[in-house]
């Protein structure tokens, strides 16, 4: 029996159009499941199509949402694991339109399971219900025959279990609920100074809104100077006033280093943004944020820690009074060449 539910989160919002939802045939999710890197894992189109989403949706719902997807939950393929894997993704995208222009991301079941707090349509909260028991059962299906598994590859499946029990219950016990998130808003708007702003470690959503509160500042340019950017560090940027000009200095180091496929999703979702990117040419060390520079209302914050790790350690931003020289420091960075992201 179909189950019926009223889509209003689907791609035509606002339609209140009446649809039908089949129940997950779980022994073709169990078809689907796949091991990489020791966890088993759905391909992003294959949890799209049960959920109802795009797969560029999916994943970019993901994205605003990073803190909560850890490596464990949701990881993208290497060249090495696509080719090793082949076979698998080949079966699992036949007869599907469209191509990639990057290699696919995977869930593990908690990846699921936390998807459904950033995509709560009925239709992807029914499909992970369905999706998580066929997890399941394969982990109830691998205890049952234990004693054909080698000794020390059931123990180390029963310690990643646990590893991943444990995660899950620290991050429950970590989130910060709609209200708390409202208390600290109002924290920043009027009990904090800008002359000093202290991140203290575990207060991960304080330390986003100390840049987000910088950055609203800006009023005709905002210039960032920071080796180590990521998505997060875009998401920072959606708190800048429409028509401010956005130049990110950077030589984008690090594993977690900007790419060019996540850039152009972020643009396609914020089209009317001015974002363009410098090399620092390895000129700096320290982290910059200057607004509105070259103006009489400019400023200027010396930042301990990337924005992108905001949150991760105890850290400092701290407003630059004597701004002479750095300005003639900014002035000289922006002569370097364009960066292009890879």
């Amino acid at each position: 029996m179909p189950i019926w539910h009223l889509d209003v989160y689907g791609e035509n919002m606002g339609t209140n159009e009446l649809i039908s939802f089949e129940p997950i045939d779980k022994e073709a999710v169990k078809e689907q499941i796949f091991e990489v890197r020791g966890i088993r894992v759905m391909l992003d189109s294959d949890i799209a199509v049960y959920f109802g989403v795009e797969t560029g949706a999916l994943n970019r719902a993901r994205k605003r949402n990073i803190k909560r997807f850890p490596e464990s939950f949701c990881f993208q393929l290497t060249d090495e694991e696509v080719s090793r894997c082949q076979s698998v993704i080949s079966m699992q995208t036949e007869g599907k339109k469209g191509g990639r222009t990057y290699n696919p991301y995977v869930y593990s079941e908690q990846g699921v399971a936390m998807l459904t707090s950033v995509l709560h349509t009925d239709v992807a909260i029914q499909a992970s219900i369905g999706i998580i028991e066929a997890f399941v059962e394969m982990s109830h299906y691998i205890r049952q025959n234990q004693q054909l598994l080698p000794y020390e590859d059931l123990k180390s499946l029963e310690l990643r279990q646990h590893q991943l029990s444990d995660r899950m219950e620290s991050i429950e016990k970590n989130m910060v609920t709609k209200s708390e998130l409202s208390d600290l808003m109002k924290l920043f708007e009027s009990g904090i100074t800008d002359d000093e702003i202290l991140i203290l470690n575990g207060e991960p959503f304080k330390a986003d809104l100390a840049y987000q509160k910088i950055y609203k500042k800006a009023k005709s340019n905002l210039i960032i100077v920071d080796d180590y950017i990521g998505t997060k560090t875009l998401q920072h940027l959606t708190h800048v006033k429409s028509g401010v000009d956005i130049t990110i200095i950077t030589d984008n180091k690090g594993y977690a280093a900007l790419k060019k496929q996540e850039f152009s999703d972020f643009m396609t979702e914020y089209p009317s943004m001015k974002i363009s990117f410098i090399k620092t040419a390895n000129k700096c060390h320290d982290r910059y944020i200057a607004t509105d520079y070259g103006k009489n209302t400019m400023k200027m914050y010396h930042c301990g820690a990337s924005s992108k790790d905001a949150g991760n350690k105890i850290t400092t931003i701290t407003e630059i009074n004597e701004m002479d020289n750095f300005k003639d420091m900014i002035k000289d960075l922006l002569l370097n060449p364009q960066l292009k992201l890879k």
